[in-house]
């Protein structure tokens, strides 16, 4: 699969599959498996792993312009992928006592047979998801986690939880390992329902481990070795995911507006809202000006991430706190302009509003992101 296959893939889906549903399912707060199946009979489940396993190959640049593409109409879809891609790349990204044991899984994903996700989130620790609560407890052929878990896409529909538990030696909050929880694991299960004001239709639900057991060879990393994992594997495709799915809400945002702004029309003035009122194509110009630059940015942390730099964490930590701030602003702008029409959920640009106020409380939200950034520049510890 090419950069360019991999975007036409993502734009048949959108259009064909998570257009015609995408308002029903945030209304119900209905799972899209669906759109799920679409991805994996596309192969784009396989997008980031590497060739030998079937996937494709594919890297960041890719990764985020078909995370755009999919959150432009559907963000818990977006999001669902999104999370589905972390799980993937720190399954790969597996000591190598865990290889043998994990191959068939990745090739499961390669084949659009399996989707994963990441249970890192505890009430305890709230939005610094890497310092989990959760013990590891030894035994004779692997660890035992009693855990509750919050925030879980896809919660109840994937096929496997890439979880953190703190190490069973682990003396402090970032001592911590992954682990690999198959989703019929014993003592899994989902520990409460979903109903979010925003990505209502990705199943971020709870869900709890009651003892599970975890085989020695589902151990991602090496004891410890969880934190250094979440910083480096996930954290750089968990901000570009992120920035990429504002942009499409963004991008969603403004082509709602410009086509209220034609089609309403002052009918006793005969002429249209755009044409009759200059406070609102000002507006309007401002939406666009923030989206491209959204768009700039995360051009910049993809050529940081392709080839890295003493700044590309820095840039990380910015992208996802710019990309909300920006989704934020760029929506709420859009509900005043279009008014009434936005405001009783007539032109779907509510559920963009709600759906990008999601992103500033996602973990780590984009308060503690501005203290990492406020902390780097003055040379203090991050932790």
């Amino acid at each position: 699969m090419t950069h360019e296959v991999a975007i036409l893939k993502a734009s048949e889906i959108a259009s064909h599959v998570l257009a015609p549903s995408a308002g029903q399912n945030d209304k119900a707060g209905c799972f899209s498996s669906n759109a799920v199946e679409a991805l994996g009979e596309s192969g784009l489940l396989g997008l980031l792993l590497p060739v030998d396993f079937g996937g494709s190959g594919l890297g960041p640049r890719t990764f985020a312009a078909v995370m755009a593409t999919l959150a432009e109409t559907d963000a818990s879809v977006a999001m669902v992928y999104l999370m589905h891609i972390l799980g993937a790349t720190a399954i790969s990204a597996a000591r190598s006592g865990a290889a043998e044991a994990i191959a068939p899984i990745l090739r499961e994903i390669a084949v659009g047979r399996h989707l994963s996700t990441l249970a890192f989130s505890e009430a305890g620790s709230r939005s610094h998801f890497w310092a989990p609560i959760s013990r590891a407890h030894r035994n004779e052929n692997g660890v035992r986690i009693s855990a509750k878990k919050s925030w879980v896409t896809s919660a109840g529909h994937a096929h496997s939880y890439v979880v953190s538990a703190l190490a069973p030696e682990g003396a402090g909050p970032t001592d911590s390992t992954l682990y690999l929880v198959a989703a019929e694991t014993g003592g899994l299960s989902v520990a409460g329902p979903w109903d979010g004001l925003g990505l209502r239709a990705n199943a971020s639900a709870p869900i709890a481990l009651d003892d599970c057991h975890v085989p020695s060879d589902f151990q991602l990393t090496d004891d410890g070795a969880g934190f250094p994992a979440m910083l480096n594997v996930i954290l750089p495709f968990f901000c570009l995911g992120s920035s990429a799915v504002a942009l499409g809400l963004c991008r969603a945002a403004v082509a709602g507006t410009v086509s209220h702004l034609k089609s309403a029309k002052f009918e006793h003035l005969g002429q249209s809202l755009g044409e009759s009122l200059p406070t609102l194509r000002a507006q309007l110009a401002v939406m666009q000006i923030d989206t491209d630059g959204l768009s700039a940015r995360i051009d910049d942390l993809v050529e940081h991430l392709e080839t890295p730099r003493e700044t590309t964490m820095l840039r990380v930590l910015e992208s996802k706190a710019a990309g909300g701030d920006v989704a934020i602003s760029v929506t709420s702008a859009a509900m005043r302009v279009c008014g009434g029409a936005a405001f009783s959920k007539h032109l779907g640009i509510e559920r963009l509003f709600r759906d990008a106020h999601a992103g500033a409380v996602m973990a780590p939200t984009c308060d503690v992101l501005r203290e990492f950034i406020g902390k780097s520049l003055l040379g203090i510890p991050l932790f």
